[in-house]
């Protein structure tokens, strides 16, 4: 069984909370209880799925992932700036050997503030690309769950385990067991989306790397 890459921020426990009725519990009557349904031993079909991985490899996640890339574009572009303006500055200091101690104290502040300055820059563009894709993975997964209660029942599954995430308790599988792709080609018929020019995959959240922090003059 090919294993596939988790999205990091991202939980599959959100479709389960999307389709839960304990969401409900408290904003209407609880509907009466069903008739009780005799156990029985039934021959058993398990079907494995990679949820996550499903979700973002439809049609519909693709295009979403791209649009996210493109909407994020300006803001890793002013990252990637502002970043390679702190390194400059940090060169120029280094190189720099006749600098009395009040420039070089003046040079390491404003070294400083601009470290601190793309710090945040970088944290607040990497939670609002993460509450992006969360928010687009939400919208897709309850559909796809729904795709893939349809396709468990009419091919005879009694089980379906998600596999998405790295602490799975399946340690092997036959590769039959594997109904993510069928899961997705069943979601794209449904859905009529045009799969994306070349695909598209899974965009870097627009971040900042820590730079090397310059040498300092100790304040007199």
């Amino acid at each position: 069984m090919n294993r596939v890459s988790k999205f990091a921020t991202l939980a599959v426990g959100l479709i389960t909370f999307v389709s839960s009725p304990a969401v409900f519990a408290q904003a209407s009557p609880a509907p009466a209880a069903p008739a009780a349904v005799k156990p029985e031993a039934i021959p058993a079909k398990v079907g494995l799925i990679a949820f996550e991985q499903a979700v973002f490899a439809t049609n519909e996640g693709q295009q979403a992932v791209g649009a996210l890339g493109k909407k994020y574009e300006p803001q890793k572009a002013k990252i990637q700036a502002e970043q390679t303006e702190v390194e400059s500055l940090q060169k120029q200091l280094q190189a720099a050997t006749t600098l009395s101690d009040d420039d070089r104290q003046s040079r390491v502040r404003t070294i400083d503030a601009k470290q601190k300055q793309l710090q945040r820059d970088g944290e607040d563009a990497q939670a609002a690309y993460q509450n992006d894709l969360q928010e687009a993975y939400g919208r897709i997964a309850g559909k796809v769950n729904a795709v893939m209660q349809k396709y468990a029942s009419e091919n005879g599954f009694t089980l379906v385990l998600d596999v998405s995430g790295q602490q799975s308790n399946v340690l092997w599988a036959a590769e039959k067991t594997d109904v993510t792709r069928a899961v997705i080609e069943a979601y794209n018929a449904q859905a009529g989306v045009a799969a994306p020019a070349g695909g598209a995959s899974a965009p870097s959240a627009p971040r900042a790397t820590t730079p090397r922090p310059a040498a300092k003059t100790p304040v007199k």
